[in-house]
């Protein structure tokens, strides 16, 4: 017997341990089935559950689960990230509690304890992605710093070097000042910032000055020209000419360059290549030196510039810029500032908001650096990736994003895939005391290049995290080696992935799965949303607005806030969710759950030999071509994926035709014992086991409980997707029961808007009705009189009733009798009343989204709620209005 209700936390641990030792969740390659495989974006090893992996792996899981139930040879490849920059400051962080810092432990004490945590904490995600229901076959559970992966990295990185696609060069990176690394875009967060704009006078030698606007005053003694637009007429005769640099000295050229805007500051430029991307593009269009003048920690460093430093009375002083020396960047500015003040040569200072570039991790302002860097050569290895999304041999899904991937690809540079960390993938390269490289798979390969008593010292950099995870779908499958899960399972069949990592993680697995794999890496890359809080805020530690996934989890069960998940997740759209939402499909679960106990206490059970081409019963015949109708939506919904739909499907059968229906139809024929009753049963349980198999995808706990608690045969993680069944005259039976749910509906419908008492029946008179519809009328009788609370079925003639509500059911006129239900006249002015109430609010919320500055400066959320407040009224208000109609 089954319990009186489901409580997720008596069965979620113990379902989910059964079916990972039974190895349910395994990939056998060298079985037969069609493959179907799905890598993890593999989280870093550092993280913890948040609801944007919740949405990408509950996405992941419905997929793998459906296909295994489909008969596919199912592969869920699991696995994490060694997450270079984030992991080594979470290291560090524990080592400068303890007083000390892995410049004191040394390289390798370092590793040994990044490891060492990576042993105690590094599984945190994976364990909790098991509370959410993950069936991925973990015992294939792979991590990018793996032997396995390390070799592959290391033979990529060799190939693409002896085929000049890796190679060294010396350009501008993100810098972060506090790790000392070069960082990637992806690792950088724009902050608005309240900062200034200096003008600054730069003399010309022929006395005249020109002036310069800057945000960033201290990077002047970088200084290599100044830059104005070729048309623009007030610096014409100045190109070409020399300003001499105030507080250095140094003589820079006039320069003419496209770079320059006329309309902003003062169309004049400072250009300071190793200090700003676009300044650094200027210098090499005009062969411009790049003087460095900020060392790796942010401070100023005149090393570059000293030679070229000379006293200019008035103008520039060598003691004043070698005090500078060592400063911080902030500290710097100051000083500079005040110099420029002091010698009248800043003209004025204006406030200026500007985006600040910081680093996700730790904060610091990056700074754009010059510095000797291993870059790959993005811009050939992106053809053929391009090459494939164009023929359709990879689709975006929604396809929009194949735009922002080709925006992306157009404009791609080089990748710098070096890191100045400790913790990732040392580079394999090594250099002998004149400099030469030798780049190998290992130091004995380097050396035998070398030759005997050479010295070489291995490259001290790691390379570029998304370097490892553009080989991710190959690698974790046995590459370089030729393995049968390789055969089996590669290109891989879908991708589920945010749209922020299209350009960082997507396409460079493109890149390398057809560089090495020559064929793509994935048929279709779907991109999902995010998640945002029930208002379509962002969900933020500073608004408060967070939620636990597993705190849901605890609160209202895996299975509910997958659901949620699962029925907010439209096509490339982002998702609300909030405890309210999981709540509410908490309750569904509970519907479930009482709608399958109903049945078994009435004695539904799985009956062997069952034959749904057999059944005689209108209700039965109705119910099963119901369930077809939901098999063949739900599989097509998640064929395109389409999981909002698919949700709505499984909702509408389950919880309005099967609960809300079949089952209120079933009491009476339950209540009594004849052939029909047994008929009733079987059928029940039948429809009741395709929920269960239906809805396995999203509520793998609640149904797989169900199925066995209630004696379904078989091994509910083997069950097998629903299939379309043969039902003896479908129509007809859905013509019957249909009419039948509609008379019903249009009862409630006007008994709720007369306000008649519960309690109060009223006859249901007919007129002009067809033959077939008083039959029918007539055999649902006792369900028509105890769902919709009619006292007795009747005909009327011509003669219309008076006081008496109408409704119109295809040919027919329905009256509802309302003298002594309820009092007529209070109720008219009862409904003029809220319908002038609602009118009114109506009219107050129009005017809101009629006020263009309103629209325009309100939160979109505010907006948005406002708009859903008018259909809602707007809805209000039809069904006053229908109600006072019937009433006239």
């Amino acid at each position: 017997m089954l319990e009186k209700s489901f409580v997720p936390v008596d069965h979620e641990n113990a379902l989910y341990d059964a079916w990972e030792k039974s190895g349910a969740f395994q990939a056998h390659p060298d079985q037969p089935g069609e493959p179907f495989s799905i890598m993890f974006p593999p989280p870093n090893v550092t993280g913890t559950l948040h609801l944007g992996h919740s949405l990408n792996f509950v996405l992941q899981d419905m997929l793998i689960r459906w296909k295994r139930q489909e008969g596919y040879n199912v592969l869920w490849q699991p696995g994490t990230d060694h997450a270079g920059i984030a992991t080594q400051m979470v290291v560090e962080r524990a080592l400068d509690k303890e007083g000390t810092s892995r410049t004191a432990l040394g390289r390798e004490g370092f590793l040994e304890r990044v490891w060492d945590w990576k042993q105690e904490y590094g599984g945190t995600i994976v364990k909790q992605l098991r509370k959410l229901g993950a069936s991925a076959d973990w015992e294939r559970e792979r991590f990018t710093m793996d032997d396995g992966l390390s070799r592959a990295v290391r033979k990529v990185f060799v190939t693409l070097y002896n085929e000049g696609l890796i190679y060294r060069d010396r350009r501008l990176v993100n810098w972060d000042p506090k790790f000392r690394s070069a960082i990637s875009d992806l690792e950088v967060e724009n902050h608005e910032t309240k900062g200034s704009m200096w003008y600054i006078r730069y003399p010309l030698e022929d006395g005249r000055t020109i002036t310069v606007a800057t945000t960033r005053p201290e990077t002047m003694l970088g200084d290599v020209a100044v830059a104005v637009h070729p048309e623009d007429e007030r610096y014409a005769d100045m190109i070409g000419k020399t300003v001499i640099l105030p507080l250095t000295g140094r003589r820079i050229p006039v320069v003419a360059d496209l770079h320059s805007d006329p309309e902003k500051g003062t169309g004049a430029v400072k250009i300071t290549p190793a200090h700003d991307f676009n300044d650094f593009e200027v210098g090499k269009r005009h062969d411009l030196p790049a003087p460095t003048v900020l060392d790796e920690t942010a401070c100023l460093w005149i090393e570059e510039i000293r030679p070229e430093l000379r006293d200019v009375k008035g103008l520039a002083s060598v003691a004043f810029v070698e005090s500078l020396n060592g400063l911080s960047r902030e500290e710097g500015r100051k000083q500079v500032v005040a110099e420029l003040e002091r010698l009248e040569w800043l003209e004025k200072i204006e406030p200026h908001k500007l985006q600040v570039p910081h680093a996700e991790r730790g904060g610091a302002i990056v700074e754009p650096r010059l510095t000797l860097q291993w870059y790959c050569d993005a811009k050939t290895l992106s053809g053929p990736a391009v090459e494939a999304v164009e023929s359709g041999k990879i689709a975006f899904e929604p396809r929009q994003w194949e735009n922002t991937f080709h925006a992306w690809m157009r404009d791609i540079q080089p990748w710098c895939i070096s890191r100045q960390l400790w913790w990732g993938h040392r580079i394999p390269a090594w250099y002998g005391a004149d400099g030469k490289v030798y780049v190998a798979e290992n130091e004995q390969d380097a050396q035998a290049q070398a030759g005997e008593g050479v010295s070489l010292t291995q490259d001290e950099d790691v390379l570029d995290t998304w370097f490892s995870s553009a080989l991710w779908p190959f690698t974790t499958l046995g590459w370089p080696d030729r393995t049968e899960e390789l055969a089996r399972y590669y290109p891989t069949s879908v991708l589920v992935t945010g749209f922020d990592i299209i350009f960082f993680w997507v396409a460079r697995m493109m890149m390398m799965g057809l560089h090495f794999m020559d064929d793509v890496p994935f048929r279709t890359v779907l991109i999902h949303g995010l998640v945002r809080d029930e208002k379509g805020q962002k969900m933020s530690k500073s608004k408060g607005n967070g939620l636990d996934p597993l705190d849901l989890v605890a609160e209202f069960g895996a299975d509910a806030t997958r659901l949620a998940i699962c029925a907010g997740t439209g096509p490339g759209r982002d998702i609300k969710l909030g405890r309210k939402r999981v709540e509410e499909h908490r309750a569904f679960v509970t519907k479930l759950w009482n709608a399958a106990r109903f049945l078994e206490m009435n004695g539904a059970k799985p009956t062997e030999g069952f034959d749904p081409a057999s059944v005689k019963s209108a209700l039965g015949r109705w119910i099963l071509t119901e369930a077809n109708d939901a098999i063949t939506e739900a599989g097509r919904a998640l064929s395109v994926y389409r999981f909002d739909e698919y949700a709505n499907c499984c909702y509408r059968f389950v919880w309005s035709r099967f609960c809300d229906w079949f089952v209120e139809f079933s009491k009476p024929v339950f209540a009594a014992e004849n052939e029909e009753t047994a008929e009733l049963r079987a059928v029940s349980a039948h429809v009741l086991g395709l929920i269960l198999r239906l809805m396995q995808p999203v509520i793998p706990f609640v149904t797989a409980t169900l199925w066995q608690e209630l004696g379904y045969p078989g091994k509910f993680e083997e069950i097998r997707w629903p299939e379309i069944m043969t039902v003896p005259a479908a129509d007809e039976a859905r013509s019957e029961l249909d009419w039948v749910i509609r008379l019903i509906g249009e009862v409630r419908t006007v008994r709720s808007e007369m306000n008649i008492p519960p309690s109060q029946k009223a006859p249901l008179l007919l007129r002009d009705a067809a033959p077939e519809n008083l039959e029918r009328a007539k055999t649902w009788a006792e369900a028509i009189g105890r769902m919709a609370r009619v006292s007795e079925v009747g005909v009327v003639g011509e003669d219309t009733p008076r006081n008496a509500a109408q409704i119109v059911l295809d040919e027919a006129t329905i009256f509802i009798p309302l003298e002594g239900l309820i009092d007529l006249d209070a109720e008219r002015a009862r409904l003029a009343k809220e319908t002038s109430r609602i009118e009114g609010e109506i009219l107050k919320v129009t005017r809101k989204l009629d006020n263009a500055d309103f629209v325009a400066r309100a939160k979109p959320e505010v907006v948005e709620e406002n708009r859903e407040r008018l259909v809602a009224f707007q809805s209000d208000l039809a069904r006053l209005k229908a109600a006072l109609g019937r009433l006239a």
